[in-house]
């Protein structure tokens, strides 16, 4: 059975090179390991430096983008596969159903969010796979910070912190996905059929 991955990462050009090796990185890795890599089949900012990567080094990379997006012209030509939703949410879903781990790089709004969501669903108890942080150059400190905050005040379980795993470079993300605990499902809020 295939390994896959959803990585959540930025589009932005406009970010730092080291920002962009690290993604380069982190998608020869998950090519030399086997590991299919699936995103939202961008071809600009570190969604493209990981796709490029990946493919760069002989690795397979599923690409789901909504139809507005494609017909934008925003997706990445070369992909293994390209999958087209009719909307950004089925977007994300498709690409949570099919992965086996969540990967957050450095990114904007968007990468916040599907990251905030995709802990959501494992707090719920609806995706129990490992979910690991990139955080180069302490780019998520931040929010790490605030998610202490959420335990601190009450907003969040301590048990929580277990939901997620902080890596610091690319070859601890692979180490993570290889070393990663099983999740408890007696954490979660509802105890319902896990992804």
């Amino acid at each position: 059975m295939d390994y896959s991955v959803v990585v959540y990462c930025a589009s932005s050009s406009q970010i730092d090179q080291h920002y962009f090796d690290a993604a380069a990185q982190l998608g020869e890795l998950l090519a030399l390991n086997g590991i299919i890599c699936i995103n939202g089949a961008g071809k600009h900012g570190l969604m493209g430096a990981l796709n490029d990567s990946v493919l760069r080094n002989g690795g397979k990379v599923k690409g789901v983008i909504p139809r507005f997006m494609a017909d934008a012209g925003l997706g990445h030509d070369h992909l293994t596969e390209t999958i087209i939703t009719e909307t950004i949410h089925e977007r994300k879903a498709a690409m949570a159903y099919q992965s086996n781990a969540a990967v957050a790089l450095p990114g904007g709004v968007g990468t916040l969010e599907e990251l905030a969501e995709i802990i959501t669903w494992k707090q719920l108890g609806l995706y129990s796979n490992p979910i690991v942080l990139l955080n180069t150059d302490h780019y998520y400190d931040h929010l790490l910070a605030f998610f202490d905050k959420m335990i601190e005040d009450k907003f969040l379980k301590s048990a929580y912190r277990e939901i997620w795993k902080v890596a610091n470079n690319p070859a601890e993300v692979i180490d993570y996905l290889k070393n990663f605990p099983d999740w408890d499902p007696s954490f979660t809020k509802y105890h319902e059929k896990e992804l």
